[in-house]
């Protein structure tokens, strides 16, 4: 059963639906358009129903090959953030929002973004030409960040508002620890994120931007580490603090001590960078508490590997549990991610910079990320497209690897979108429009 939807616009999409929820509030920056109410019997305190919902039910195969993925119409019911109906569809009900045939995802995640330091929201800067290296870098934004943090809590709400018009409702926030901003990007974040929290949830790396040791930011990660913070951050051990084993040591035990993930910047692709992810494979495997909470981002030296030592050091942070969070750079540098894939890896991504001092190219979308990794990996097939969605949904998919449902459940959260699109192959291949948001049951758009 379907029905034609490939010609609503996202305002006729809002002008259709009332979204009913008490106390409702369209959160800014990503429309603007005022819901309102057909029936004001059909709404309660807590609780939203969506009728005419796409819900991906399975593959259709031809030779052994999937070639198209099958969808039907349902009804949803969500309440207390929890979905905790899903039947057969009921065209005729008053439901607060008639979705007409858009289909129906997990909310997205980017899982390593800068929300702190921006300029997004404030007046266009291009990106200086740089000199120095990354301690070049680290010298201009001793300069630069005294000033940015003059408002960076109203710019980190804008991007939120860029990732939430995108998609997007959590993200893995790295935040700069190190003594020109001492403890004040954090708190400044912190205070846009709960001015955000009903559209938006985080957590957040404690940032060693400018070296654990090289500008002493020791003292302010350790004092951070008390704080609401998730993960204890790093960056190139060796090019920045010119002692690998000292601030990997430093970095677990601070982790350990206050029961914290790690989430480390490598961009290293010489040997200190393989001694870096080798000696932290060795330390996760020393304290097993850390397995499944530890993440190096970016990790650069895996495309350097020949192929034979790629597989090795797969396995090897599959055993230990060590995520990789790759922005799937653009460029001659080709991350080996089905490698990564195939030996059950935890990949993530994010858009890392969006409009700032290292970067003015992100768009906010990580389906943008999924539709990139496809095409770089040549995943143009309806299974693998379908696959690829992992990328920007944080591992969750509609369906399995069999083509049985396993999302949504009754009891998942409600965290979802809706799309201009037949099934997420397209949605990823044609980086689909994303029409609504709801984040724990709340109407984000």
């Amino acid at each position: 059963m379907k029905t034609s939807y490939n010609n609503i616009s996202r305002k006729d999409f809002i002008k259709s639906s009332a979204l009913a929820m008490t106390g409702l509030t369209l959160l800014p920056g990503a429309m603007t358009a005022s819901p309102f109410f057909d029936d004001q019997n059909i709404w309660a305190k807590g609780k939203l129903s969506l009728k005419n919902v796409r819900l991906e039910t399975g593959f259709t195969y031809e030779d052994g090959e999937v070639i198209s993925t099958k969808t039907d119409l349902f009804y949803i019911e969500v309440e207390n953030g929890k979905i905790t109906k899903i039947t057969t569809n009921q065209p005729n009900a008053k439901a607060a929002i008639d979705a007409k045939g858009l289909l129906m995802l997990p909310a997205f995640k980017d899982m390593h973004i800068h929300l702190d330091k921006t300029f997004y929201g404030d007046k266009w800067q291009a990106v200086r030409k740089r000199t120095g290296g990354i301690k070049g870098m680290i010298e201009l934004e001793q300069k630069m960040l005294p000033d940015m943090l003059k408002n960076s809590t109203f710019k980190a709400e804008k991007m939120i508002e860029l990732l939430q018009s995108k998609g997007t409702s959590y993200a893995r926030s790295h935040v700069n620890i190190e003594p020109t901003s001492k403890l004040q990007s954090l708190k400044n974040l912190q205070k846009a994120l709960d001015n955000k929290k009903k559209g938006f949830g985080a957590e957040l790396v404690a940032f060693p931007q400018h070296g654990v040791f090289y500008t002493d930011s020791a003292p302010y990660l350790k004092e951070a580490a008390k704080m609401d913070i998730d993960f204890i951050g790093g960056v190139d051990p060796f090019n920045v603090d010119g002692n690998i084993e000292k601030v990997v040591d430093f970095t677990v035990q601070l982790a350990l001590d206050n029961k914290k993930g790690i989430d480390i910047h490598l961009h290293e692709t010489g040997d200190s960078g393989l001694k870096t992810v080798e000696y932290l494979i060795k330390k996760v495997n020393e304290n097993p508490v850390l397995k499944g909470k530890t993440y190096l981002s970016h990790c650069f030296i895996l495309a350097k590997l020949e192929a034979a030592k790629q597989e090795e050091i797969a396995e090897k942070l599959a055993e230990a549990q060590i995520g990789i969070v790759s922005t799937i750079p653009f460029g001659r540098l080709v991350m080996p991610i089905p490698t990564l894939y195939k030996h059950h890896v935890t990949v993530l991504t994010g858009n890392d910079s969006i409009v700032d001092h290292w970067n003015t190219f992100g768009t906010g979308s990580v389906l943008e990320k999924a539709n990139l990794m496809a095409q770089v990996y040549g995943y143009s097939t309806e299974f693998a497209l379908s696959r690829s969605l992992k990328l920007a949904t944080g591992n969750v998919l509609p369906l399995d690897d069999k083509g049985t449902q396993q999302w949504p459940k009754a009891g998942d959260q409600a965290n979802f979108v809706l799309l201009n699109a037949n099934c997420s192959a397209e949605a990823v291949s044609r980086i689909s429009n994303v029409e609504s948001l709801v984040h724990q049951g709340n109407v984000v758009f």
